[in-house]
């Protein structure tokens, strides 16, 4: 029988990891931070700087979970083995019904609609090509892990040259260096302060997202023991630096007060020191971050699929590997179809968004099981240990609990948030009955 291969090297998670994070969160969300700061330059650096540390504490304890056990499925397999079947399998009924399809939904919708400001398009054109973009990355993960790595290198490495080049220009050409000083501080104080700063928090947070698909390609790393903590420890490290030099560019070129009221601070940048025929260049740019985004996702969460049908949790087909391309290619497909299913859905799509919270559930569960998974081995010795346990992992889980706490408080108070969380219980609801369906077929342990 065929099995998954190990190709992935330590480049290649590196930009994985990388790829998986940058898609259009750095061109678009910088203002917004801003505003929920009132403006405030040095608050707003500092969200972003703490929402780096913050990301490097999650990756740097799944980095160890993953070396621990480099298996397919990655966070799948770290929450069944530290907290049973049932949550396991409940994340990645999650998974596969709206975080992963509904980032791929999201990510190509959002290709076609800046392909928009290139090309003029209808709107069944902009489908047509929703459809398209997803169709390509499906077929390249089904035709080799070694090829779609390889785009996702090379698309990776464009979006950060992009970024890097257009940061070098917005820094020369800017005006506004000298109005950043007396913005550093903030007109905001006590819990006023305090409660801009979280929801400020909350949005670097959804920027930062994405480290965690690298995990579930853990069956595919070669050396992973080396090769994922020193991964995710440069590649937490080069977004932080990414991220901040393109705020710090975003503010010389604009200024606080017109970086704050702008939604789409990249393209007001470039225009703001270029001329209007320079927005098309951050459309461009983020043609080339949204495609890479979609097929960071493609490339990694189908292993997490095919792992819970090697347990007898999910369709049978999905744990099969193709003879000739060694890729779980029924997975990646399945997922491929779906994705495409809720891009053509309309509005459905913009219910999905508001449940993506979801996945900080897991995710502060599957940081979480390193405490039960550290007692089980005992005295075994482990190839990487996070610094500072328990420290690193506990702050990272609390974080991940007030995220998801904010999320469901913000959603409670608008009837369309009232809608997501209803949509959200009845994902968990529908998983039970399918838990234990196949379950039962599989008839393994509770």
């Amino acid at each position: 029988m065929s099995t998954l291969i190990r190709t992935l090297r330590l480049r290649d998670l590196l930009l994985l990891f990388v790829g998986s994070v940058i898609g259009s969160g750095i061109f678009l969300t910088p203002g917004v931070i801003l505003r929920q700061v009132d403006r405030s330059v040095g608050a707003a650096m500092l969200v972003w700087i703490i929402g780096g540390v913050l990301s490097l504490l999650g990756a740097l304890t799944y980095a160890e979970l993953a070396a621990t056990n480099p298996s397919a499925g990655g966070l799948y397999c770290f929450i069944r083995d530290g907290f049973g079947r049932p949550l396991a399998f409940l994340y990645g009924w999650c998974l596969f019904l709206v975080i992963a399809s509904g980032s791929v939904a999201a990510l190509a919708r959002a290709f076609s609609r800046y392909l928009a400001e290139i090309i003029p398009l209808s709107s069944g054109g902009a489908t047509a090509v929703t459809v398209l973009v997803i169709g390509v990355v499906t077929a390249v993960n089904v035709w080799g892990t070694r090829k779609s790595s390889d785009l996702q290198n090379w698309t990776t490495l464009i979006k950060v040259l992009i970024i890097v080049i257009l940061s070098a220009v917005l820094l020369s050409l800017g005006h506004h260096a000298a109005d950043l000083p007396p913005a550093l501080v903030s007109r905001q104080h006590g819990f006023s302060l305090l409660s801009s700063f979280g929801l400020a928090m909350i949005t670097v947070l959804w920027a930062y997202e994405g480290w965690q698909f690298g995990t579930y390609s853990a069956g595919e790393v070669l050396d992973p023991q080396k090769s994922f903590p020193r991964a995710f420890l440069t590649g937490s490290l080069v977004l932080s630096g990414l991220y901040l030099i393109a705020v710090v560019a975003y503010l010389v070129a604009l200024g606080p007060a017109a970086a704050a009221a702008s939604d789409t601070i990249a393209a007001t940048s470039i225009r703001a020191v270029l001329g209007p025929w320079a927005g098309r260049i951050v459309a461009l740019t983020i043609l080339v971050s949204t495609f890479s985004a979609a097929n960071s996702v493609i490339l990694t969460a189908p292993r997490v699929f095919f792992a819970m049908a090697q347990d007898n949790l999910f369709f049978k087909k999905l744990a099969v590997v193709h003879p000739k391309f060694r890729t779980p290619a029924a997975a990646v497909i399945s997922l491929g179809v779906w994705s495409a299913v809720l891009a053509c859905a309309g509005k459905f799509t913009e219910l999905i968004g508001g449940v993506i919270f979801i996945g900080w559930i897991f995710y502060g569960l599957g940081a979480a099981s390193i405490f039960p998974l550290r007692r089980a081995n005992g005295e075994k010795a482990i190839p990487y240990r996070v610094p500072f346990y328990p420290w690193t992992p506990l702050l990272f889980v609390i974080v991940a609990a007030a995220l998801v706490g904010n999320a469901v408080y913000v959603a409670l108070r608008d009837p369309q948030g009232f809608a997501n969380i209803a949509i959200a219980i009845g994902l968990f609801a529908l998983g039970l009955p399918a838990y234990f369906f196949w379950h039962k077929r599989g008839a393994g342990p509770a």
